[in-house]
């Protein structure tokens, strides 16, 4: 029987949590609660003059064609959920084969869980390297061998799974570490009696093993989307810099252009207060009806 500890001082917990509490207030809700207080501004980019302007920052973003902001908002869409269901799949699928009985397993696990400590901008950095049309080794042999042209600063598809492919990879490695994890806590003797009930490897798989995952994919659902609508800037701005045109420019991309580069502080703070409530949004939805199917 575990024993039960308490504190003898009520002050203690307090100032043991009080630093991870001060991170929190000062880098999430003041810098949010600045946001949305700046949204309902015009706002002089040098610091002068505010003049207050209601929702109008908002109304502009949709109802203003030159705002582009709902083209943005479709192409995050399409991203995040590319972005989360590539590297979700493939990293169950080299989770799956990794855990099987296998020579040299350990050195392949490293393989795969190195390039999560390579930085999101160097992940970037790389991909452009390999697709770049002039020097790519990849785009060499795009072009050579398959007779593909491979021009993604001036086609949008291209660009669009340029980027797609490099945050996925990016993110394979931090999926494969939670799966393998999953699969190594899969109680064996109940695989090995549906083999002996006659179920083939597929069946096995889908009826015992990935029920059993359920936990580990929720989790990581929740956290993929949430890296594919707000983590990926870094590949953004070194592969594609929001284009050609504005057709990779993601929202958390155009958030930054706007204020940063445009220097449109009132529209780039609303931009953020929606992105933000699209992000929470999500979470809760997830939680509050896909977790009813996950078995714990």
């Amino acid at each position: 029987m575990s024993n039960q500890y308490e504190f003898k001082s009520r002050l203690l917990p307090y100032l043991l949590v009080l630093p991870q509490m001060v991170i929190v207030v000062v880098f999430f809700f003041w810098p949010s609660a600045q946001a949305i207080w700046q949204s309902f501004f015009l706002q002089d980019p040098f610091g002068g003059r505010l003049i207050f302007v209601g929702i109008d920052n908002y109304l502009k973003l949709f109802f203003d064609p030159s705002s582009s902001y709902v083209d943005s908002f479709q192409v995050s869409i399409i991203f995040a959920l590319a972005v989360t269901s590539l590297s979700m799949c493939l990293s169950l699928f080299l989770a799956v084969q990794v855990n099987r009985k296998m020579k040299l397993s350990t050195f392949y696990k490293t393989m795969l869980i190195w390039p999560y400590a390579v930085a999101t901008m160097v992940a970037g950095v790389l991909w452009l390297f390999m697709f770049n049309p002039n020097v790519g080794v990849i785009a060499w042999l795009l072009k050579h061998q398959l007779g593909i042209e491979w021009q993604h600063l001036l086609n949008t598809n291209q660009a669009l799974l340029l980027i797609t492919m490099a945050a996925s990879w990016k993110q394979i490695s931090y999926n494969f570490v939670f799966f393998l994890a999953g699969l190594q806590s899969v109680p064996a003797d109940l695989v090995e009696a549906a083999a002996i009930d006659g179920a083939g490897p597929v069946r096995r798989f889908w009826t015992i093993v990935f029920p059993l995952l359920s936990p580990t994919t929720f989790y990581l659902l929740v956290m993929n989307l949430v890296y594919g609508f707000f983590e990926t800037f870094p590949i953004v701005h070194q592969v594609t810099a929001g284009g050609p045109g504005k057709s990779t420019s993601i929202l958390v991309y155009k958030v930054w252009r706007d204020g940063v580069i445009n220097l449109d502080l009132g529209g780039s703070s609303a931009q953020s207060v929606i992105l933000m409530i699209l992000v929470i949004g999500l979470t809760v939805i997830q939680f509050r009806f896909i977790e009813r199917r996950v078995n714990y």
